[in-house]
C-alpha cells in the first residue's frame, strides 16, 4: 500500500483568474466609459433645467386662516403662507387645492361643484365675500388673504358652522304650496312671462351665506332672518301660482320685528352676492307689500 498522501485537486491561482475588465479590449472600455459619463452629464443638466425652470415659474403668494380646536398648538387662530404656482385661469378655490395638495393634507375648507352652483365655497378674500370657484387670482392684489366667513362660528381653517343660517332660510318655508293643483297627473301649473321675470333673479340663490355674512345687522341680531332668507320668501310670496293664504302668511313671517323691518338698506347684501340677485331691492318690495297688507279702506 502506498504511504504518499492522495494528490490535492488542483485550485485556480490568482494569476489564473480573468478579470473582465481586462478582457475588455481598451477602446471598447473607453466608449463604455464615455457613455456613462454622457448619461451623468444629461441627468445633472436635466436637474439644472427643472430647478431653473421651477425658480422661474410664477406662483401667487396666498395667506390662509388656520385654526383647528381639536389639536393642541393650533387652537391659537394664525395666518400659514404658501407659494404655489400660477397658471392663466387660476382660481382661488384651484389655490388652496393645490395648497392642501401639494403642501398640507390637513388645510381644511369645503368645495364641490366649482362651477359656483353649490355655493359650498363661499369666503372672505382679500376683506369680501367671494366664491372660491368664481374668483381669479389675477384680479387680487397679492398676498392673498383667505378667511373664514365673517359673523360665523368657525370650526375649523376655514369652514364655519351654517346651521344657524338653514335655520333661518327654513323659517320662511322655502316650499312652493299653491291652494289648487292642476287636473290631470300631467298638467302644468302655468305662470305667465311677466311673473316669471319678475322672481327670475330671486330664484338664483344658492344658499353660499356670503350676503348674511356681509349684513351688519345679522352680525348684531341673532334673530334676524337675514337678506337670504327674506329673498327666498320674496321669490314665493311674488309666485302669482302661491296660495293666497301662504302668501299671508309668509308676509306675517317676514314683518315681524326681526324681519324686513331690521333692514337698514346697505347694499352690503347685494354688493357680495355672487350671482347679481338685487336683494336690497327684494327686502324693500317686500316692505311695501306688507304694509299694502295692513291697509284698510272704510
Amino acid at each position: 500500500m502506498s504511504t504518499q498522501p492522495p494528490q490535492q485537486e488542483h485550485e485556480e491561482s490568482p494569476a489564473d483568474s480573468v478579470d473582465e475588465t481586462e478582457s475588455t479590449p481598451p477602446a471598447q472600455q473607453r466608449r463604455e466609459d464615455a457613455k456613462a459619463d454622457k448619461r451623468g452629464r444629461d441627468a445633472q443638466r436635466q436637474a439644472e433645467d427643472d430647478a431653473a425652470a421651477k425658480r422661474d415659474e410664477p406662483t401667487r403668494h396666498i395667506k390662509v386662516f388656520r385654526y383647528d380646536p381639536e389639536i393642541e398648538g393650533k387652537q391659537e387662530p394664525r395666518f400659514d403662507d404658501f407659494h404655489v404656482p400660477f397658471t392663466k385661469g387660476m382660481t382661488v378655490l384651484d389655490a388652496l387645492i393645490y395648497a392642501r395638495d401639494e403642501y398640507d393634507p390637513s388645510l381644511t375648507f369645503r368645495h364641490s361643484c366649482r362651477q359656483a352652483v353649490c355655493g359650498s365655497d363661499a369666503f372672505f378674500v382679500n376683506g369680501e365675500q367671494r366664491l372660491g370657484c368664481q374668483t381669479q387670482l389675477s384680479d387680487l392684489n397679492e398676498p392673498v388673504r383667505i378667511e373664514p366667513l365673517p359673523h360665523q362660528e368657525v370650526v375649523k381653517d376655514l369652514v364655519v358652522d351654517m346651521d344657524h343660517f338653514y335655520e333661518e332660510m327654513e323659517a320662511v318655508d322655502p316650499y312652493f304650496d299653491p291652494d289648487e293643483t292642476p287636473d290631470g297627473e300631467l298638467a302644468e301649473q302655468r305662470q305667465s312671462r311677466a311673473n316669471r321675470e319678475k322672481i327670475k333673479m330671486s330664484t338664483r340663490c344658492i344658499w353660499c351665506g356670503a350676503c348674511f355674512s356681509s349684513c351688519n345687522i345679522a352680525a348684531g341680531d341673532n334673530q334676524y332672518l337675514g337678506p337670504a332668507a327674506l329673498n327666498k320668501a320674496y321669490r314665493f310670496a311674488m309666485d302669482e301660482r302661491e296660495g293666497e293664504a301662504k302668501t299671508q302668511d309668509r308676509l306675517e313671517t317676514i314683518e315681524q320685528e326681526h324681519g324686513v323691518w331690521r333692514c337698514q338698506t346697505q347694499f352690503s347684501c347685494t354688493n357680495v352676492c355672487p350671482k347679481d340677485i338685487p336683494l336690497t331691492e327684494h327686502i324693500q318690495e317686500l316692505k311695501r307689500e306688507a304694509v299694502k297688507k295692513n291697509l284698510k279702506f272704510w
